[in-house]
């Protein structure tokens, strides 16, 4: 006992011994079985940090180490012993008390007396009880001081109750921490908290967007403290067509730009053009466009419903006989989904049958349904939204207009596509 004192007490050789006479009292206490004793030693801010460290790392009883965990004056070289220590509630009490150090500790990142808490730290995010690192993750969630490695690996943990807390509101968790979970095909509730945090960087957006998780992306839209880039807002737009959830927020989202703001006007329905009009600042001309969209789109919705609605082969010829079929009505039949109609109009202005039609789109490759625009003398624009939205071509696969609105594939290109699909090609001209 009085060799183990005595390497203790360097370790402490800073603290000063105001009462040689009580410290030595102390240490036959804590040798003695006089369990009330060592307990009132233990939760004592008076006694001597080398008896709090000899009663860490030696006492049998829970009790006594779980009142030496609380005690504020309990050396923090202790730390890494208790954070090991067989009794849960021990380990809890010390977590709890290393939490509220943190702040203090936050200037003094290099010493060693931060080391040691980390340390105990680290240690108990690991623990393989459930509740402790529940307990850790709840304390240390609104701690801007945070160890990174600590919350980094709570961010980690497969339990909901470890995890989520973290993911959502600790700021300490760094982005990079974030992309790669959300690259791991996390669970939605995943998704979501990370979605929902106070702050989002664009590449978190991004991230979140990448994730394909449809509640996650509604909590993005949600989050005022979000930051998109144009370029996820031009995808979300899109997806957005899939998503009818995402349109409201989408709509009330700040700074939207007019073009995006047209084209979510396509296929949104009244409520959300009344919410762009609300929350968007546009030009007269933006907002004059805006309002001939859904003019347009409830017309042409006013035709397919109803008791004296025409079925979708009818409403075409009634429109060619007016002379109104043309890449606008059936750019708003896409938008709307109204896939019958759509599959009807590219028929008649290819001038082939609707079972070939059908047979293209089946097939889900990009070159034919390209050539099938080209026919329909549709422009590469709209052969573009036809790939993404009525086919779903998988994004690497996509084929886009060469130089914002022009055919990629070349005239010889195009009637070979058509010929091996047996049609026969119209004659060469602008579309």
């Amino acid at each position: 006992m009085k060799k183990l004192i005595k390497a203790i007490t360097s370790k402490f050789s800073t603290e000063p011994r105001l009462d040689p006479e009580r410290y030595e009292a102390e240490k036959k206490i804590a040798k003695s079985s006089d369990v009330k004793a060592r307990m009132a030693l233990a939760g004592s801010s008076k006694t001597h940090q080398e008896i709090l460290y000899y009663l860490a790392e030696h006492d049998d009883d829970d009790g006594v180490r779980h009142a030496v965990a609380k005690n504020k004056n309990t050396p923090v070289q202790a730390s890494p012993i208790l954070a090991g220590d067989k009794n849960a509630d021990v380990r809890i009490a010390l977590a709890e008390r290393l939490v509220k150090m943190l702040p203090e500790l936050n200037a003094e990142r290099q010493s060693q007396v931060y080391a040691f808490v980390v340390q105990a730290l680290g240690t108990l995010a690991l623990d393989e009880v459930l509740k402790i690192r529940v307990a850790l993750s709840s304390a240390l969630k609104d701690h801007a001081a945070a160890p990174p490695k600590v919350v980094n690996d709570l961010a980690r943990d497969i339990e909901r109750e470890v995890s989520e807390p973290i993911l959502k509101f600790c700021t300490a968790v760094s982005d990079d921490v974030l992309l790669e979970i959300l690259k791991e095909h996390p669970a939605s509730w995943t998704v979501k908290a990370i979605a929902g945090r106070k702050s989002v960087s664009k590449k978190i957006s991004q991230a979140v967007i990448d994730t394909r998780d449809k509640p996650g992306g509604t909590e993005l839209l949600k989050n005022k403290g979000a930051q998109i880039s144009i370029a996820t807002l031009e995808e979300i737009v899109e997806r957005a067509q899939e998503y009818p959830e995402w349109q409201t927020h989408l709509a009330g989202r700040a700074n939207l730009p007019p073009k995006m703001a047209k084209k979510l006007a396509k296929f949104a329905d009244e409520s959300v053009r009344k919410l762009l009009m609300e929350h968007q600042e546009f030009d007269l001309e933006t907002a004059e466009e805006i309002a001939e969209i859904f003019k347009r789109r409830i017309d042409f919705a006013g035709e397919g419903e109803g008791k004296k609605a025409l079925p979708p082969a009818d409403r075409v010829k009634k429109l060619i006989k007016e002379d109104r079929l043309n890449e606008e009505v059936v750019t708003d039949a896409l938008g709307m989904r109204d896939r019958d109609f759509v599959v009807e109009a590219l028929a008649a202005l290819a001038k082939i049958d609707t079972a070939t039609v059908h047979k293209i789109l089946n097939m889900k490759a990009p070159k034919p349904i390209v050539a099938l625009s080209w026919q329909a003398r549709l422009s590469m624009r709209f052969a573009l939204r036809l790939q993404k939205e009525l086919v779903n071509v998988p994004a690497k696969e996509l084929i886009y207009p060469r130089d914002g609105t022009d055919y990629p594939l070349t005239h010889d290109e195009l009637v070979w596509q058509l010929d091996f699909l047996g049609i026969k090609a119209r004659a060469s001209g602008k579309s």
